[in-house]
């Protein structure tokens, strides 16, 4: 089974210094057909305008991943962590018990652009954590990299979530295979350009829901940025 979710049907917020698209419901936006997806909860695509941000604020009980497009993210919290996150980094931060957190783009005339993620976690009430690592662009051309992982292999972060997430850069001839356990879901969300998935033709922020699947081909790919969530049902 396999359901697009097209762009242009995701919620949208505009707060004047933030513009967000929410693929799930979110805060204001809210539809009973997509809250969520497996243990994925929220992807929200958030454009933040120069020299504004996120004022502190909390979080408990959920596992967040930041993956940058454009420009860098500010991010400081209560356990002590002051980063900034640029595009190819992928930043962890499991809530847990509670965390605060503020996310700015200091950038003087340049917008950052960012995709945040919510998962839920598999076990709650777990001590605040942070992880933060780069994935080249090399170690994504043409495949799919694991970027995120329960067990954090292959070098990837860790969440505390029974989920995974991979990153792919596909243009032209380069394909990618992923197998899948069909009593699980996926969901495979466009970050960019254009690509085909099981044959299903797919656009800059388009999505797949997919579930009782044996195995992703990616091809045909444009310019195409995607990441692939393996998730539980």
């Amino acid at each position: 089974m396999m359901q697009v979710r097209r762009s242009e049907a995701r919620g949208h917020a505009d707060h004047g210094w933030l513009k967000s698209q929410h693929s799930f419901s979110f805060a204001e936006y809210h539809d009973p057909a997509w809250m969520g997806w497996g243990n994925l909860r929220v992807i929200n695509e958030d454009r933040i305008a120069p020299g504004t941000g996120f004022g502190t604020h909390g979080h408990r009980d959920m596992e967040i991943v930041s993956y940058v497009l454009q420009g860098n993210l500010a991010h400081k919290d209560s356990m002590g962590n002051v980063k900034g996150i640029p595009p190819g980094d992928v930043q962890r931060m499991s809530a847990g018990t509670g965390v605060q957190h503020s996310e700015f783009n200091h950038a003087p005339q340049q917008t950052t652009h960012f995709l945040q993620i919510w998962i839920e976690p598999k076990v709650r009430g777990i001590a605040p954590g942070y992880e933060q690592k780069t994935f080249a662009d090399a170690d994504k051309r043409g495949q799919l990299r694991l970027v995120a992982s329960p067990d954090g292999r292959e070098q990837s972060v860790t969440l505390h979530a029974d989920a995974a997430i991979y990153a792919g850069l596909l243009n032209g001839a380069e394909q990618a295979e992923l197998a899948t356990d069909p009593a699980r879901k996926a969901y495979v969300h466009l970050v960019r350009g254009q690509l085909n998935v099981n044959g299903e033709t797919l656009h800059t922020g388009d999505a797949l829901a997919i579930a009782q699947e044996s195995r992703l081909v990616l091809n045909h790919g444009v310019d195409a940025e995607v990441l692939v969530f393996d998730l539980a049902s």
